[in-house]
């Protein structure tokens, strides 16, 4: 069954041609999909009833109380965190793959995670969705409909998503068309039209993606989780290290600079003893110390955030005592460092806990031995 939201609006042009539609049909269509959140095919009243026939039998996902749907994605458990700031949304796929993604919301700020594969293969250590393993790409519509999901329901609130980071399950960069089409798509000025710097792609550092994201010269904004200065302590964190260690990496992001003059961010969870200690944080200024502007700016930024508990791994968090001093020692060199306040924890949301206790109850629950094939 096709999928309309892994269709750009040029596809979908070429479509209405072929069906002897007028070309302004195209656009209504997209602005139904993407301004108006349309669901349900036989709902979208700009469009005549023979025409949404036709798009029901061919892009119709099921049924959801007795109407036919564009979805993919069932959202099987919604959790909200004790605060009642942060909701974590469980989904099923067609294929009975499962993702999870996360909506954050601030005074002024309704920021979701999202994700870009189901499991992922990078295996970073202390990452739960590291710790499931790799399962498959998602598409550029599933990416999408994880977006369009929260922004059903924050217009029911009268709200709006303000800001995106592909920062959930799955490296963006290991899906690298996939994750950009879905961004060009919710930044289409006649559709939802979230701005480019309203998003923000976090790799661990895939440098062959940063060379062509570089070449791009999008104004998506890229962060890089880092966690650490030296490659014996990254590769014994993050395995990709061993494919591209450290050097190679910011040579890439020094590419990625002098191309977009862009600011990086660089992303490091704070683990006690480990990768906290001021040892670590003189070694991490030398190592950004030369990502500078063509006029001698430095354009990076550390996001430095409490490591959140996962299953697998032993590790501690830093006290909050310990992450201030690694942020001081940051900006004796100049470096700027934000200490990040985590979220979500109490419902596993937080910074690399997407997807393994939850879907391990939904295992339980449904009595499944194995995520579905």
């Amino acid at each position: 069954m096709s999928y309309i939201f892994d269709l750009d609006l040029e596809s979908i042009q070429n479509m209405m041609a072929g069906w002897r539609q007028p070309g302004y049909r195209a656009r209504q269509l997209w602005q139904a999909l993407y301004h108006d959140l349309a669901l349900f095919p036989l709902e979208i009243n700009t469009l005549p009833n023979s025409l949404r026939q036709n798009l029901a039998s061919e892009f119709g996902q099921g049924q959801v109380n007795g109407q036919v749907t564009f979805s993919r994605l069932s959202p099987v458990s919604i959790q909200h965190s004790s605060d009642r700031q942060t909701q974590k949304t469980l989904f099923h796929l067609s294929d009975n793959r499962l993702i999870e993604a996360v909506l954050m919301s601030y005074d002024r700020r309704q920021t979701l995670c999202i994700s870009s594969q189901s499991g992922c293969a990078m295996g970073c250590v202390f990452c739960a969705t590291g710790q499931m393993g790799f399962f498959r790409n998602l598409t550029k519509g599933e990416i999408i409909e994880q977006v369009l999901f929260y922004a059903r329901e924050l217009a029911s609130q009268e709200k709006a998503v303000t800001n995106v980071v592909i920062m959930g399950m799955g490296e963006p960069f290991h899906n690298y068309e996939n994750t950009l089409g879905a961004i060009d798509c919710l930044n289409h000025p006649e559709g939802l039209n979230l701005g480019a710097r309203r998003f923000t792609i976090s790799t661990v550092g895939l440098v062959p993606m940063i060379k062509r994201f570089a070449d791009e010269k999008r104004q998506v904004n890229l962060a890089v989780s880092l966690h650490a200065a030296d490659d014996e302590l990254r590769q014994s964190m993050l395995p990709v290290n061993k494919k591209y260690p450290l050097a190679e990496l910011m040579l890439a992001c020094k590419e990625y600079i002098d191309k977009t003059h862009r600011r990086l961010t660089f992303e490091w969870a704070l683990i006690d003893n480990i990768n906290d200690t001021p040892e670590q944080a003189i070694k991490l200024a030398k190592l950004l110390s030369g990502l500078k502007s063509p006029d001698g700016n430095l354009l990076v930024h550390v996001n430095a955030i409490p490591l959140n508990p996962t299953h697998k791994y032993a590790g501690k968090s830093t006290t909050r005592q310990r992450a201030a001093d690694f942020a001081a020692e940051l900006e004796k060199f100049g470096i700027p460092c934000t200490v990040r306040v985590r979220r979500g924890i109490d419902i596993q949301a937080g910074c690399g806990q997407l997807a393994a206790p939850h879907v391990q109850n939904y295992m339980a629950e449904n009595n499944l031995d194995k995520i579905p094939e």
